[in-house]
């Protein structure tokens, strides 16, 4: 369960801003063999992730407020703060 939720909120914070769109359609990506497919809706000035990830069907749900995220994920408490967004710079040629 540990290792569920680690990558969960390393991959779906990663990018936290891609949440801030007013977007409740399904969405779905695959970090180390574990596919996670969850919606993001917003409730007020919060983000709300629910989802399930898969093989396992282990749910999830996150609250994304004032840049903290609470919730559970496979029945596991998580409260930890919205990671900062580095840039990365590619090369170019």
């Amino acid at each position: 369960m540990t290792r569920f939720t680690i990558a969960l909120a390393a991959t779906l914070f990663a990018a936290a801003p891609a949440f801030a769109a007013d977007n409740a359609d399904s969405r779905s990506f695959t970090r180390d063999g574990v596919t996670y497919v969850y919606t993001s809706t917003p409730k007020g000035d919060a983000q709300i992730l629910e989802g399930v990830a898969k093989p396992g069907n282990q749910s999830f749900r996150l609250v994304v407020r004032n840049g903290w995220v609470d919730g559970n994920a496979a029945g596991t408490r998580v409260s930890f703060r919205v990671p900062k967004v580095t840039k990365v710079q590619v090369a170019a040629r």
